[in-house]
Formats: C-alpha cells, structure tokens, sequence
C-alpha cells in the first residue's frame, strides 16, 4: 500500500500493519501530513500544526521500537487536539483572540494519557470560539468547512477536529462537547463522536466554557477507534474532583451483544422541527437494527420540550463566571490603558467574538440579583427532572435511539446572523449532557443530500460498552 492510503485507515487496520512490519511509524505520519497539504488550505480544520515534532517523534519511534507485538495500539498513531484541550508548550487558543498568545504550562491529563501511550500529536484543531457556537464559524481564526461539500458547515463546536477525520487529516481526535458539540459535528460530517459519562474523563487541562457540562470525548472514523480512544483517556484523575473512581475496562465493540437489548425510541424526538428527509433515514435504521436487538418499543421523555431553554440558561451562567478570568492582567490578550476599569473593559471588547459576548451578558444577567432563583435556579430544577425522565426509562430500555440533528448541514452563513435558529441546531443532544449520560454519534442507514444521517445511542450513566455495541452494529449494517 502506497503511502497516501495510509491516511483513510483506522487505527486498528494501522496497527495490524505496524505489528506485521508493513509500514514504519514515518509512513503514516508522512500520509497524513501530505492529506492536510492538499486539504486544509480549504477547509481551516487546523490551528496549529506540529508538523515537525511529529516527523522527529516517528523517526524516533521507528529508529528504538523493535518488539511491535506488545505496543499500545495507539502508539505512533497521529492524533488531532482540540484546541481548548491543553498541550504543553504550545498554543492553546480556544479559538478566540484573547488567547492568540497563550502557550500552555502543562498538558491536559487527557493529553498526558494519549503521550503516554505513545500517539503522535499532530496538531490543534479549529473551533467555535470557547466552544459556543454549532456551527465552528465563530473562530477568530476563520469558519471549518465540511469537506463533504466546502460550502456547509461541519458543525461544532468541534467542527475542526471532525472536519480534520472527516478529509483524513489525523487518524483520531478529541473534540469536546458541553451540549453537542462532538456528536453535532460528526452527525454533519459523517464520523463518528462520543460523548462520556460526566466524569469519565478529567477535565484537568480544559478551558472551562460550562464546568457541569463540559467532556472531552474521541472523534474518529470508526466504532472502535472510539472505543481505544476513550479507553486510553477515561479513568479518575487526582487533578480533578468530579472525575469519577469507576475501573476503566478496555472497552471492546461486540454488535452481537445487542441481541439481548431493548431499544427505546422517544416519541418526543420525531415532532415538529425534525426534517422528513432526516427522518427516513433514521425510521430505515431503526427497522434494520431491530431485526438484530430483542426489542423495539417506544417510550417518553416529557421534559425534552424543555431542554434548549435549560441548557442555554445553564451554560451561559456557567460561562459568565468561568470566562470573568480573561480580563488581560494573567494570561492572554491586553489592550493597554490608563485606567485599570478601561483596560478591562477594552481588552474583553477587543478579545471577544460577537458570540461569546453574548452568552456572557444572557449568563450573567441570568445569575444576577433578584434572577437567579427565577432563572439558573429554576434551570437546575428541570435538569433534575430531566434526568429523572432518563432515569425512568432506562427501567425498560437498554439504550435510547434518537437523531442527532434535526436537520442535514446547512450553508455557511446560513443561521450565523441568527442565534435561535444556531441555538435550535442541539434539539436533540443537550438532553443527554444535562443528564451526565453517554452518548455517540455513528453514521445511519442512509443519506440527505449526500450528507450521512447521524444516529445519536443514549445510554445509562457509566454504560459506554453499551453505547458502542449498538452504534457497532448500525455500522456493521451500513458496510
């Protein structure tokens, strides 16, 4: 196999060929950097790029690795970082101008995981600004285009590193998602996205956008590439207190195990909004996976009607706190003054993008005086019930089946102006993520326009083996 194919491999075909001394580390690393010379200069999936410290680390690895039969199977496997995941030594700009200058002290524990065995960083990928945004076009860097068609958007907020698996510019990538911002993306651009249990992952070394929300998750071409992924990065973390003390098994995607479960469909998310193009292909794979799980059957979650409003008043609270650190005394941008107050106010003007300044005055407007009770505090009420809607159905289901997105990718510019209709774009993924729960997104049975129809598999908290066996089965029913 010539060198330029090595790039639209997954890992675990990669790492067949690695142990069998097929291929060297430097003829994957050479693959993919030459996909993202031809690619990228149209579809902005990178903000920075190590293309020589990945060249040094393969030749390395080829010139003092002899026993290949016992490698991690991520290792040599080049890697995408979103770019509000921390990487020591490099930029890590969340996308916005207030941090074009910001080179990380330490590595993310997520990153540290991932070096540890082995993975060759190749870049940090583009972004929504701080990560708001469902569409990747509010980067101070310029918008992502989906590479399955430049002239839509690929989603976001990890737009980049979806875009970058999608065009075969890294082999795998975290992205991170705080109300859809993994699966989203690879529902629009035909990947597949996980998002963890809450507390699966450390957070440690991710810029805050919504700390109650906030998960870093594996993006990549495959089920199982997910699966390694995941199983590399998950575990408790003594740098973060919400990450949570469960045994990582090595999770390992087996679609017979779905013959033993019952698939819930809720009705709530076939309603008015869902596109009827969308919808076709989604009841298609609904009829196909059925013939190979116990059961099918409907089921309810009534709070859904409530979500979008109690995630966005959520997040943006969050958001106004965590984001009142940029203020161009510690770290970042500064816009010089006199007057402390002034350059405050001048340094977050000039840093932050339209949207970001946005979620912040609705975040604190909602937790100022004589509010927050009527709003933050009523949204905390319904995430509860929320949950507990999940909690009810997961007394009769294994999994729960919906869409991903309500619609197939719209143009670039097409909703930017717009926030609501933007806003409207995580119908169907903020459930989940105010629950805590796992969740992905595969590719389903089918496509709208030449787009992939993302199929979103919501499971119980902790419950990611079962999430991947069902998305491994559509995929082997897809081919």
């Amino acid at each position: 196999m010539i060198s330029k194919e090595l790039c639209s491999l997954s890992i675990t075909s990669l790492r067949e060929k690695i142990q069998n001394k097929e291929i060297k580390f430097i003829d994957v690393v050479n693959s993919v950097l030459n996909r993202i010379k031809s690619e990228e200069q149209k579809i902005c999936g990178y903000i920075t790029l190590f293309e020589e410290q990945a060249i040094k680390q393969a030749q390395n690895l080829d010139a003092t690795i002899k026993d290949r039969e016992n490698l991690h199977p991520l290792t040599g496997i080049p890697i995408a970082i979103k770019d509000n995941i921390c990487v020591k030594d490099f930029l890590t700009t969340c996308g916005s101008k207030i941090l074009h200058n910001f080179i990380s002290p330490y590595d993310a524990t997520a990153v540290a995981r991932l070096k540890n065995a082995g993975v060759i960083i190749i870049g940090k990928t583009n972004m929504d600004e701080f990560g708001m945004g469902s569409s990747t076009e509010t980067s101070y860097y310029g918008p992502v285009a989906n590479p399955i068609d430049t002239v839509y958007v690929p989603g976001g907020s990890s737009g980049g590193s979806t875009a970058v698996i999608a065009y075969r510019g890294a082999i795998g990538a975290l992205g991170t998602d705080t109300g859809g911002s993994v699966r989203l993306p690879a529902a629009f651009c035909g990947v597949v996205g996980l998002k963890p249990t809450y507390g699966r992952v450390s957070r440690y070394g991710l810029v805050a956008f919504a700390s109650s929300l906030d998960c870093i998750g594996p993006i990549a071409k495959t089920v199982d590439d997910t699966a390694i992924i995941l199983s590399t990065i998950a575990g408790q973390d003594e740098y973060d207190a919400t990450s949570v003390n469960i045994p990582v098994n090595k999770l390992l995607c087996n679609p017979e195990a779905i013959k033993d479960y019952t698939i819930g469909i809720p009705k709530e998310y076939f309603a008015e909004g869902l596109d009827p193009k969308v919808a076709k292909v989604v009841e298609r794979t609904i009829k196909e996976l059925g013939k190979k799980c116990k059961a099918v059957k409907q089921i309810s979650l009534p709070q859904t009607k409530y979500t979008i409003a109690t995630y966005y008043l959520i997040c943006t609270a969050e958001a106004s706190s965590n984001l009142a650190r940029y203020d161009g005394v510690k770290y970042g941008l500064r816009t010089t003054s006199q007057e402390l107050i002034n350059m405050y106010e001048k340094t977050r003007e000039d840093g932050f993008g339209t949207e970001v300044k946005r979620r912040i005055l609705l975040g604190t407007y909602g937790l100022s005086k004589g509010y927050y009770e009527e709003y933050y505090g009523t949204a905390q009420r319904v995430r509860t019930l929320i949950k507990q809607d999940f909690d009810e159905a997961f007394k009769t289901c294994n999994v729960i089946l919906t869409p991903t997105a309500p619609t197939p990718p719209f143009k670039l510019g097409e909703k930017i102006s717009d926030p609501l209709a933007m806003y409207l774009s995580d119908v169907f993924t903020t459930s989940p993520s105010l629950a805590g729960l796992p969740a992905i997104s595969v590719p389903g049975i089918g496509k709208v326009n030449n787009f992939p129809v993302g199929i979103q598999i919501i499971g119980p908290a902790f419950a990611e083996e079962c999430i991947l066996n069902c998305a491994s089965a559509i995929e082997k029913i897809n081919g």
